[in-house]
Protein backbone atom coordinates (compact mmCIF):
# COMPACT_ATOMS: atom_id res chain seq x y z
CA UNK A 1 0.00 0.00 0.00
CA UNK A 2 3.20 2.48 0.75
CA UNK A 3 4.25 1.97 -2.47
CA UNK A 4 1.27 2.44 -4.05
CA UNK A 5 0.78 5.40 -2.21
CA UNK A 6 4.06 6.72 -3.74
CA UNK A 7 3.14 6.21 -6.90
CA UNK A 8 0.11 7.62 -7.43
CA UNK A 9 0.48 10.87 -5.33
CA UNK A 10 2.47 14.07 -7.27
CA UNK A 11 5.67 12.81 -5.25
CA UNK A 12 8.60 15.27 -4.33
CA UNK A 13 12.17 14.14 -5.99
CA UNK A 14 13.39 13.86 -2.82
CA UNK A 15 10.48 11.44 -0.93
CA UNK A 16 10.41 8.95 -4.43
CA UNK A 17 13.83 9.53 -4.31
CA UNK A 18 14.54 8.23 -1.28
CA UNK A 19 11.60 5.58 -1.30
CA UNK A 20 13.32 4.07 -4.01
CA UNK A 21 16.75 3.44 -1.64
CA UNK A 22 14.29 2.58 1.10
CA UNK A 23 12.37 -0.41 -0.97
CA UNK A 24 15.88 -1.76 -2.26
CA UNK A 25 17.53 -1.92 0.96
CA UNK A 26 15.57 -4.77 2.02
CA UNK A 27 17.16 -6.31 5.43
CA UNK A 28 20.42 -3.94 5.75
CA UNK A 29 18.35 -1.91 8.69
CA UNK A 30 16.53 -4.55 10.45
CA UNK A 31 18.76 -6.06 13.37
CA UNK A 32 21.88 -5.66 14.48
CA UNK A 33 23.23 -8.75 12.21
CA UNK A 34 20.83 -7.03 9.82
CA UNK A 35 19.65 -10.41 8.64
CA UNK A 36 16.56 -11.28 10.75
CA UNK A 37 13.63 -8.65 10.63
CA UNK A 38 11.54 -8.36 13.93
CA UNK A 39 7.85 -9.10 13.69
CA UNK A 40 4.67 -10.17 15.97
CA UNK A 41 6.32 -13.43 16.05
CA UNK A 42 9.26 -12.30 17.83
CA UNK A 43 7.11 -9.43 20.24
CA UNK A 44 5.13 -12.81 20.94
CA UNK A 45 8.15 -15.23 22.36
CA UNK A 46 9.55 -12.49 24.22
CA UNK A 47 11.85 -10.25 22.24
CA UNK A 48 10.50 -6.97 24.37
CA UNK A 49 12.50 -3.92 24.57
CA UNK A 50 12.16 -2.95 28.02
CA UNK A 51 14.39 -6.59 28.61
CA UNK A 52 17.08 -4.70 27.00
CA UNK A 53 17.10 -1.28 28.73
CA UNK A 54 19.53 -0.30 30.81
CA UNK A 55 19.96 4.28 32.29
CA UNK A 56 22.33 4.30 29.62
CA UNK A 57 19.74 3.17 26.97
CA UNK A 58 19.16 7.04 25.16
CA UNK A 59 19.05 9.50 22.46
CA UNK A 60 21.56 12.13 23.04
CA UNK A 61 21.39 14.45 20.41
CA UNK A 62 24.42 17.71 19.84
CA UNK A 63 23.21 20.89 18.55
CA UNK A 64 24.97 23.85 17.67
CA UNK A 65 25.36 26.31 15.04
CA UNK A 66 27.96 25.33 11.62
CA UNK A 67 31.60 24.72 13.12
CA UNK A 68 30.62 24.51 16.39
CA UNK A 69 32.02 21.67 17.60
CA UNK A 70 29.33 19.22 17.17
CA UNK A 71 31.53 15.75 15.92
CA UNK A 72 33.79 16.46 18.26
CA UNK A 73 31.97 16.24 21.01
CA UNK A 74 28.95 14.00 20.20
CA UNK A 75 31.94 11.40 19.59
CA UNK A 76 33.52 11.74 22.85
CA UNK A 77 30.13 11.24 24.69
CA UNK A 78 29.76 8.25 22.78
CA UNK A 79 33.02 6.75 23.43
CA UNK A 80 32.64 7.71 27.15
CA UNK A 81 29.23 6.36 27.76
CA UNK A 82 29.63 3.61 25.25
CA UNK A 83 26.67 4.50 23.24
CA UNK A 84 26.43 4.38 19.28
CA UNK A 85 27.37 7.48 17.62
CA UNK A 86 25.78 8.87 14.16
CA UNK A 87 27.74 11.09 12.21
CA UNK A 88 25.68 14.00 10.72
CA UNK A 89 23.73 12.82 8.08
CA UNK A 90 24.30 14.71 4.47
CA UNK A 91 22.93 14.48 1.38
CA UNK A 92 24.26 10.63 0.65
CA UNK A 93 23.12 9.32 4.01
CA UNK A 94 21.04 6.99 2.18
CA UNK A 95 23.81 6.10 -0.03
CA UNK A 96 26.34 5.38 2.71
CA UNK A 97 24.27 3.04 4.69
CA UNK A 98 22.99 1.06 1.94
CA UNK A 99 24.27 -0.91 -1.68
CA UNK A 100 27.90 -0.96 -1.89
CA UNK A 101 28.07 2.66 0.12
CA UNK A 102 29.24 5.07 -2.21
CA UNK A 103 27.77 8.11 -3.06
CA UNK A 104 25.26 7.62 -5.91
CA UNK A 105 24.89 10.51 -8.75
CA UNK A 106 23.06 13.57 -7.82
CA UNK A 107 19.80 12.93 -10.01
CA UNK A 108 20.07 10.08 -7.36
CA UNK A 109 20.82 12.06 -4.55
CA UNK A 110 17.77 14.36 -4.50
CA UNK A 111 19.17 16.36 -7.83
CA UNK A 112 20.07 19.15 -4.99
CA UNK A 113 24.03 20.39 -4.12
CA UNK A 114 25.14 22.09 -0.91
CA UNK A 115 28.07 23.50 -2.64
CA UNK A 116 25.67 25.05 -4.92
CA UNK A 117 23.66 26.62 -1.70
CA UNK A 118 26.22 28.55 -0.50
CA UNK A 119 27.11 29.76 -3.78
CA UNK A 120 23.87 30.74 -4.81
CA UNK A 121 21.59 30.38 -2.17
CA UNK A 122 19.20 32.35 -3.95
CA UNK A 123 19.35 30.20 -7.16
CA UNK A 124 15.89 30.37 -9.10
CA UNK A 125 15.98 26.83 -9.89
CA UNK A 126 14.79 25.51 -6.68
CA UNK A 127 18.06 24.19 -5.34
CA UNK A 128 18.21 25.80 -1.87
CA UNK A 129 14.21 23.96 -0.52
CA UNK A 130 14.91 21.10 -2.30
CA UNK A 131 18.05 20.63 -0.25
CA UNK A 132 16.59 21.33 2.95
CA UNK A 133 13.68 18.53 1.96
CA UNK A 134 16.03 16.08 0.88
CA UNK A 135 18.59 16.53 3.99
CA UNK A 136 15.46 16.34 6.03
CA UNK A 137 13.95 13.35 4.64
CA UNK A 138 17.77 11.72 5.26
CA UNK A 139 17.26 12.59 9.05
CA UNK A 140 13.86 11.54 9.32
CA UNK A 141 16.17 7.60 8.23
CA UNK A 142 19.11 8.51 10.24
CA UNK A 143 16.64 9.36 12.93
CA UNK A 144 14.77 6.05 12.23
CA UNK A 145 17.75 4.15 12.32
CA UNK A 146 19.21 5.52 15.62
CA UNK A 147 15.63 4.23 17.67
CA UNK A 148 15.84 0.51 15.45
CA UNK A 149 19.63 0.59 17.06
CA UNK A 150 18.34 1.78 20.59
CA UNK A 151 14.89 -0.39 20.27
CA UNK A 152 16.62 -3.61 19.06
CA UNK A 153 20.01 -3.65 21.33
CA UNK A 154 19.41 -1.57 24.46
CA UNK A 155 22.28 0.51 23.26
CA UNK A 156 22.19 4.26 23.59
CA UNK A 157 22.86 6.75 20.57
CA UNK A 158 24.36 10.03 20.16
CA UNK A 159 23.54 11.80 16.86
CA UNK A 160 24.57 15.01 15.73
CA UNK A 161 21.85 17.11 14.76
CA UNK A 162 18.12 15.79 14.24
CA UNK A 163 14.75 15.51 13.15
CA UNK A 164 13.82 18.09 15.91
CA UNK A 165 16.36 21.11 14.67
CA UNK A 166 16.03 20.99 11.12
CA UNK A 167 13.90 24.04 11.10
CA UNK A 168 16.51 26.55 12.86
CA UNK A 169 17.84 26.54 9.09
CA UNK A 170 15.03 26.67 7.07
CA UNK A 171 13.69 29.27 9.76
CA UNK A 172 16.66 31.04 8.55
CA UNK A 173 16.67 30.34 4.99
CA UNK A 174 13.46 31.64 5.19
CA UNK A 175 13.96 34.88 6.64
CA UNK A 176 17.19 35.63 4.20
CA UNK A 177 14.86 35.05 1.24
CA UNK A 178 16.11 31.86 0.17
CA UNK A 179 13.05 30.05 -0.10
CA UNK A 180 9.18 30.95 -0.82
CA UNK A 181 6.66 30.73 2.16
CA UNK A 182 4.94 28.05 0.44
CA UNK A 183 7.98 25.87 0.79
CA UNK A 184 7.73 27.06 4.76
CA UNK A 185 4.31 25.84 4.45
CA UNK A 186 4.94 22.38 3.01
CA UNK A 187 7.98 21.76 5.62
CA UNK A 188 5.97 22.25 8.27
CA UNK A 189 2.74 19.90 6.93
CA UNK A 190 5.97 17.20 6.40
CA UNK A 191 7.53 18.02 10.03
CA UNK A 192 3.50 17.42 11.21
CA UNK A 193 2.55 14.61 9.78
CA UNK A 194 6.59 12.69 10.68
CA UNK A 195 7.79 14.35 13.74
CA UNK A 196 4.63 12.54 15.51
CA UNK A 197 5.46 9.36 14.88
CA UNK A 198 8.76 9.27 17.15
CA UNK A 199 10.09 9.87 20.63
CA UNK A 200 12.27 12.69 20.95
CA UNK A 201 15.41 12.51 22.59
CA UNK A 202 16.11 12.03 26.15
CA UNK A 203 19.24 15.15 26.02
CA UNK A 204 19.71 17.82 23.57
CA UNK A 205 22.85 19.22 24.00
CA UNK A 206 23.58 22.80 22.76
CA UNK A 207 26.97 24.48 22.07
CA UNK A 208 26.80 28.21 21.53
CA UNK A 209 29.22 29.75 19.77
CA UNK A 210 28.32 33.53 18.89
CA UNK A 211 28.77 33.89 15.12
CA UNK A 212 31.90 36.10 14.79
CA UNK A 213 33.59 32.56 16.67
CA UNK A 214 31.12 30.34 14.05
CA UNK A 215 33.00 32.50 10.53
CA UNK A 216 36.57 32.32 12.39
CA UNK A 217 36.38 28.43 12.30
CA UNK A 218 34.66 28.30 8.90
CA UNK A 219 37.83 30.67 7.81
CA UNK A 220 39.91 28.05 9.81
CA UNK A 221 38.65 25.32 7.94
CA UNK A 222 38.98 26.42 4.43
CA UNK A 223 36.14 25.43 2.48
CA UNK A 224 35.85 27.79 -0.05
CA UNK A 225 31.93 27.09 -0.59
CA UNK A 226 31.52 27.43 3.43
CA UNK A 227 33.49 30.57 3.44
CA UNK A 228 30.76 32.49 1.51
CA UNK A 229 28.09 31.97 4.28
CA UNK A 230 26.76 35.73 5.58
CA UNK A 231 26.90 36.84 9.16
CA UNK A 232 23.36 36.96 8.54
CA UNK A 233 22.65 33.92 7.83
CA UNK A 234 24.38 32.28 10.57
CA UNK A 235 23.07 34.75 13.61
CA UNK A 236 19.29 33.66 12.31
CA UNK A 237 20.49 30.37 12.70
CA UNK A 238 21.35 31.24 16.31
CA UNK A 239 18.41 33.05 16.76
CA UNK A 240 15.89 30.23 15.74
CA UNK A 241 18.11 27.52 18.38
CA UNK A 242 17.73 30.18 21.07
CA UNK A 243 14.25 31.83 20.72
CA UNK A 244 12.39 28.70 19.33
CA UNK A 245 13.99 24.82 19.57
CA UNK A 246 15.70 25.32 22.77
CA UNK A 247 12.32 26.53 24.86
CA UNK A 248 9.96 23.95 22.70
CA UNK A 249 12.65 20.99 23.40
CA UNK A 250 12.97 22.02 27.20
CA UNK A 251 9.19 20.81 27.18
CA UNK A 252 9.47 17.21 26.47
CA UNK A 253 13.60 16.46 27.21
CA UNK A 254 16.57 17.29 29.18
CA UNK A 255 18.38 20.24 27.82
CA UNK A 256 22.16 21.03 28.11
CA UNK A 257 23.97 24.05 27.14
CA UNK A 258 27.39 24.86 26.97
CA UNK A 259 30.03 27.46 25.80
CA UNK A 260 32.42 26.52 23.42
CA UNK A 261 35.02 26.18 26.33
CA UNK A 262 32.43 24.26 28.37
CA UNK A 263 31.76 21.76 25.30
CA UNK A 264 35.43 20.97 25.25
CA UNK A 265 36.06 19.45 28.60
CA UNK A 266 33.79 16.24 27.66
CA UNK A 267 34.34 14.63 30.92
CA UNK A 268 31.98 17.47 32.79
CA UNK A 269 29.28 16.88 29.67
CA UNK A 270 29.45 13.52 30.66
CA UNK A 271 28.98 14.19 34.14
CA UNK A 272 26.31 16.29 33.66
CA UNK A 273 24.10 13.97 31.50
CA UNK A 274 24.85 11.04 34.35
CA UNK A 275 23.22 13.72 37.12
CA UNK A 276 20.41 14.21 35.06
CA UNK A 277 17.20 12.68 36.13
CA UNK A 278 15.17 11.90 33.14
CA UNK A 279 12.15 12.79 35.12
CA UNK A 280 9.61 14.09 31.99
CA UNK A 281 9.10 13.58 28.60
CA UNK A 282 7.43 10.75 26.81
CA UNK A 283 9.83 8.25 26.97
CA UNK A 284 8.12 7.56 30.90
CA UNK A 285 4.77 6.80 29.40
CA UNK A 286 6.19 3.83 27.01
CA UNK A 287 5.14 0.41 27.64
CA UNK A 288 6.14 -2.63 25.57
CA UNK A 289 3.21 -2.77 23.29
CA UNK A 290 4.58 1.06 22.38
CA UNK A 291 8.06 0.18 21.76
CA UNK A 292 6.48 -2.42 20.10
CA UNK A 293 4.28 -0.56 17.64
CA UNK A 294 7.39 1.94 16.80
CA UNK A 295 10.31 -0.74 16.29
CA UNK A 296 8.02 -2.03 13.24
CA UNK A 297 7.46 1.35 11.98
CA UNK A 298 11.22 2.24 11.81
CA UNK A 299 12.27 -0.82 10.38
CA UNK A 300 10.55 -0.02 7.55
CA UNK A 301 12.03 2.82 5.58
CA UNK A 302 9.75 2.47 2.99
CA UNK A 303 7.18 3.65 5.65
CA UNK A 304 9.02 6.11 7.50
CA UNK A 305 9.39 8.43 3.89
CA UNK A 306 5.54 7.63 2.90
CA UNK A 307 5.16 10.12 5.62
CA UNK A 308 7.34 12.24 4.00
CA UNK A 309 5.20 12.35 0.81
CA UNK A 310 2.18 15.54 0.35
CA UNK A 311 0.18 15.33 -2.94
CA UNK A 312 1.33 19.00 -3.35
CA UNK A 313 2.53 20.26 -6.56
CA UNK A 314 5.48 22.85 -5.59
CA UNK A 315 7.69 23.70 -8.51
CA UNK A 316 11.59 23.03 -6.20
CA UNK A 317 10.19 19.43 -5.36
CA UNK A 318 7.61 17.84 -7.83
CA UNK A 319 8.77 15.81 -10.62
CA UNK A 320 6.47 14.22 -13.11
CA UNK A 321 5.54 11.17 -13.23
CA UNK A 322 7.36 9.63 -16.41
CA UNK A 323 10.59 11.26 -14.96
CA UNK A 324 10.04 9.92 -12.04
CA UNK A 325 9.65 6.60 -13.24
CA UNK A 326 12.61 6.59 -15.48
CA UNK A 327 14.86 7.34 -12.40
CA UNK A 328 13.50 4.68 -10.85
CA UNK A 329 14.09 2.12 -13.39
CA UNK A 330 17.60 3.56 -14.00
CA UNK A 331 18.54 3.34 -10.52
CA UNK A 332 17.10 0.02 -10.05
CA UNK A 333 19.49 -0.85 -12.83
CA UNK A 334 22.70 0.60 -11.22
CA UNK A 335 25.08 -2.17 -10.48
CA UNK A 336 24.77 -3.59 -7.22
CA UNK A 337 20.83 -2.47 -6.50
CA UNK A 338 19.34 -5.12 -8.86
CA UNK A 339 20.39 -8.31 -6.79
CA UNK A 340 19.78 -9.52 -2.81
CA UNK A 341 23.03 -9.30 -1.48
CA UNK A 342 25.24 -12.19 -2.10
CA UNK A 343 23.76 -13.18 -5.64
CA UNK A 344 25.66 -14.23 -8.02
CA UNK A 345 23.76 -12.48 -11.50
CA UNK A 346 25.95 -14.21 -13.46
CA UNK A 347 25.48 -18.16 -12.39
CA UNK A 348 21.85 -19.25 -12.53
CA UNK A 349 19.02 -18.97 -13.85
CA UNK A 350 16.66 -17.39 -11.32
CA UNK A 351 16.15 -13.09 -10.92
CA UNK A 352 16.28 -12.25 -7.34
CA UNK A 353 14.79 -9.18 -6.55
CA UNK A 354 15.51 -6.62 -3.88
CA UNK A 355 12.86 -6.49 -1.58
Amino acid sequence: MALTLLRLAPVSASARGLAAVAQRSGGIHTSVQGQRQFGPLAFIFGDKTSKKLTKFSKVITVDGNICSGKSKLAKAIAEKLGLKHFPEAGIHYADSTTGDGKPLDVQYSGNCSLEKFYDDPKSNDGNSYRLQSWLYANRLLQYADALEHLLSTGQGVVLERSIYSDFVFLDAMYKQGFIRRQCVDHYNEVKKVTICEYLPPHVVIYIDMPVPEVQAQIQKKGDPHEMKITSAYLQDIENAYKKTFLPEMSEKCEVLQYSVKEAQDAEKVVEDIEYLKFDKGPWLDQSDSSFYHLRMLVQDKLKVLNYTTIPIYLPEITIGAHQSDRVFREFSELPGRKYCPGYNADVGDKWIWLK
